[in-house]
């Protein structure tokens, strides 16, 4: 008797399928393992850079002397008491024409570097190197060789002995601020430590801009030289130039080392910085104006590096064309 399948017949239903478990463990958890290479770095920018920014803009407010747990609070004292304070102002004053001063002679040597570099054919390397090389200097080094070997003031200097040479006495550089021969010390010093730095990403954009545009200018007629730089170069610089001049602004008002070492303990010439470090550590130990002062400064660059942005278009998108 031959049996005969009915196709009205239900089928077995398929066996359900049990989820795929995700990967557990460490190699499994992105979330734990971003937390394991990002933790420490978290930790120390909150110890060593939020908590003690938090804790000065607290002190400053305090009436903080010879202690950082101060529980006298004084408002906005300290604040007038460092905008009344002669040294401190002129220090803003003077560092402001500094850096008037140094920011446009270091991107005019940076990018007069690059285009040198970016226009060799051959040792590119080698010159970028050379020039680069600076920046590992340390500026503590850079000043005392500065101070001790360059611009000593006596005639064994070889600023002086080249002058020397001309007929022209010794010069003492960085003992009377009248004529400010200091100035051209430190200005130096400064454009020899970081010329080299800006010159890379100055380098690294002029290799980033097509060739085809300079083809096309060829085509029309521009001739090599400043007509070329004006109107293609320099337009397709202005993301880094703008970039590089923020944070140029940032280094002058930030000047601390070279002023410290080169100038000693003189009451002219005296960086932001430099007075605050006498505010805060000198014989007054006045914290909470000192404070007070970090304050102003950071506030001061702000307003600054704002307006130049403003200024240079940061952060505009280029209008389509």
């Amino acid at each position: 008797m031959s049996t005969t399948t009915t196709r009205g017949a239900a089928r077995p239903a398929p066996a359900a399928v049990s989820p795929t478990r995700p990967r557990r463990g460490p190699r499994g958890s992105s979330t734990l393992a971003f937390w394991v290479f990002t933790g420490p770095f978290l930790i120390g920018l909150l110890v060593f850079v939020y908590i003690p920014i938090g804790w000065s803009l607290w002190l400053s407010f305090f009436e903080a002397r010879f202690t950082v747990t101060p529980d006298k609070f004084v408002g906005l004292d300290n604040y007038r008491q460092m905008l009344e304070n002669s040294n401190f102002t002129g220090a803003l004053v003077t560092f402001t024409v500094f850096a008037a001063l140094i920011v446009p002679l270091t991107w005019a040597v940076s990018l007069g570097l690059a285009l040198m570099v970016n226009r060799l054919r051959f040792m590119r390397a080698f010159f970028r190197s050379v020039f680069f090389l600076p920046t590992a200097c340390s500026y503590v080094a850079a000043s005392l060789i500065w101070k001790m070997s360059l611009f000593s003031g006596v005639r064994f200097g070889l600023m002086n002995t080249v002058l020397g040479w001309f007929g022209i006495d010794n010069i003492a550089w960085l003992a009377n601020p009248d004529p400010p021969w200091y100035w051209l010390v430190i200005v130096t010093a400064r454009l020899w430590l970081q010329s080299g730095f800006y010159m890379i990403l100055f380098l690294a954009a002029l290799q980033n801009i097509p060739p085809e545009l300079y083809e096309a200018a060829a085509i029309d007629g521009a001739r090599p030289g400043w007509q070329t730089f004006r109107h293609i170069t320099l337009p397709q610089l202005r993301a880094t130039s703008t970039a590089v001049i923020l944070l140029l602004l940032v280094a002058a008002y930030q000047a601390f080392d070279e002023f410290f070492n080169l100038l000693s303990k003189t009451t002219w010439g005296r960086p932001p910085l430099v007075e605050l470090y006498y505010t805060a550590l000198g014989q007054a130990q006045d914290y909470g104006a000192g404070s007070a002062g970090a304050v102003i400064l950071t506030l001061l660059i702000c307003l600054v590096t704002l307006l130049q942005g403003r200024f240079m278009g940061f952060g505009r998108r280029d209008e389509a064309k």
